[in-house]
């Protein structure tokens, strides 16, 4: 089907509600195919996503509590909960009561998932690539530093706990 006028979808006209906002528009579409893309790439490789941002906190910081992750993901404890079932079934996480305080679980990647760590790295810098495609190392470097100016605008308004 060739792209009408008549087929919201598939025009270059921004909604009415976003003509206030077209950069907003723009960066929810682009964070949007951006998830998409990676998703595909997860997929192959056994992971739903948002499971690699677990997988990367735990890589980085070592065993931590379930809550922990909950806050520092920022979701719902019971899509936290089920993302680390499908990542424990797949041997990629082990949770275990926590010595100090055995209502509490502690989150840890297993030694199965140091493999993963380095084809999710391969995954993200695969999508990097395609990402910046057609910018050149100083247009990389001007946008990069753009999102965070972007990014820090927008952890002032979320709030701290929100931001790296």
């Amino acid at each position: 089907m060739s792209p009408t006028t008549d087929d919201p979808a598939c025009t270059d006209q921004i909604p009415v509600a976003a003509r206030s906002g077209p950069v907003s528009l723009a960066l929810s579409r682009v964070a949007r195919l951006h998830r998409i893309a990676a998703g595909q790439r997860l997929r192959g490789l056994g992971l739903y996503p948002g499971q690699e941002f677990v997988m990367m906190h735990l890589w980085d910081k070592g065993p931590v509590r379930q809550s922990e992750l909950i806050k520092t993901l920022d979701l719902d404890p019971s899509t936290v909960t089920k993302m680390l079932q499908r990542l424990e079934q797949s041997g990629h996480v082990r949770r275990t009561p926590d010595p100090g305080d055995r209502r509490a679980s502690l989150v840890e990647a297993t030694d199965r998932s140091c493999g993963l760590l380095e084809d999710v790295a391969g995954v993200w810098g695969t999508l990097e690539e395609q990402t910046l495609a057609g910018l050149s190392e100083r247009d990389r470097a001007e946008f990069a530093r753009l999102l965070s100016l972007v990014e820090g605008n927008l952890c002032a308004e979320a709030g701290a706990a929100q931001c790296p």
